[in-house]
């Protein structure tokens, strides 16, 4: 016992000289100076998602192979709705919709009640605030002439519907002499040869197109390997995501300063909520009253993320 109450001691006493040893007012002063200097700006860039770019001419050549759905997921693709608009605070809405769980959201709300008024500046109001679609899926770059260090490389990419609608068109294809192709498939599917263009200041794809149908690779094994680096796709549509309902309706009331004008009739953001309309969980549809322009950029988000930032 008495050994035990020694040794404490002599550890009390040496944590003691220790402190005595540190006890430096120029450490304590330069720590102070490291918590007062000016934060180096965070990058939120998501180092999994690739992105092609443009060369001075405006145009962007990249080949990618779309990738099938990782183990336990039954989907190659992950579809989510948002909205990003900037309201007349100056202040921008970038947030992911609750429609994409199939959930009443306050920016549908407010723009079906703006759109059922039949005035057509309320209809046009919708339209600016009218959400996008996105799809995120798995791809393998193939030819990347801008940055070659991503070729063989595993990434995510994200793509809107104009994309998705050559995918769909490769599944399903309108002529007797065309053959079905999954382009997600190691063996049977296809490159996409994604071809860019600047059009009106949207990135245009109407040129992309899938190649003949052929296997990734020859050996099973470097299949394997790409398949072991795929990134899983339900983080985009899990609930943790999404923010709750009241928190988009208060950020939702900052951005439009507490007040709508729907007809002619101010109305405060807190008043009953009208019905939002049903979820549509097909593709996105060009038909009124969300009408998507055909040029639409599918680098929106990335611009509108500059401007709120």
């Amino acid at each position: 016992m008495i050994l035990k109450v020694h040794t404490k001691h002599k550890e009390i006493h040496m944590s003691l000289d220790s402190l005595k040893r540190n006890n430096s007012l120029d450490k304590l002063l330069g720590e102070v100076k490291k918590e007062n200097a000016p934060q180096e700006k965070k990058s939120y860039k998501d180092e999994r998602l690739w992105k092609p770019e443009l060369d001075k001419s405006g145009n962007g050549y990249a080949v990618i192979r779309f990738l099938p759905a990782v183990e336990g997921e039954d989907m190659p693709w992950a579809k989510v709705w948002n909205h990003a608009f900037q309201g007349p605070t100056g202040q921008w809405y970038i947030e992911n919709s609750l429609t994409t769980l199939g959930q009443n959201d306050p920016v549908s709300e407010l723009n079906s009640k703006y759109w059922n008024t039949g005035l057509e500046s309320d209809k046009e109001i919708a339209r600016k605030q009218k959400r996008k679609l996105q799809y995120f899926s798995n791809i393998y770059v193939v030819s990347d002439a801008k940055h070659p260090e991503n070729e063989g490389k595993v990434f995510l990419f994200r793509y809107g519907k104009k994309i998705f609608d050559k995918i769909m068109a490769s599944m399903q294809p309108e002529f007797e002499d065309e053959s079905p192709v999954n382009p997600f498939d190691f063996w049977e599917g296809a490159n996409f040869k994604l071809k860019i263009r600047k059009v009106a200041g949207y990135w245009n794809y109407d040129s992309s197109e899938f190649e003949a149908p052929s296997a990734m690779f020859d050996n099973d094994n470097q299949i394997e390997e790409v398949w072991k680096q795929q990134y899983a796709l339900a983080e985009f549509t899990a609930a943790s995501n999404f923010k709750s309902y009241e928190e988009l309706k208060t950020r939702l009331d900052t951005v439009l300063s507490g007040t709508v004008t729907v007809g002619n009739i101010a109305e405060k953001m807190e008043d009953e909520p009208v019905m939002a309309p049903m979820v549509d969980t097909t593709p996105v549809d060009d038909t009124p009253p969300f009408k998507v322009d055909s040029s639409e950029d599918d680098d929106t988000m990335d611009y509108f993320a500059k401007l709120a930032s």
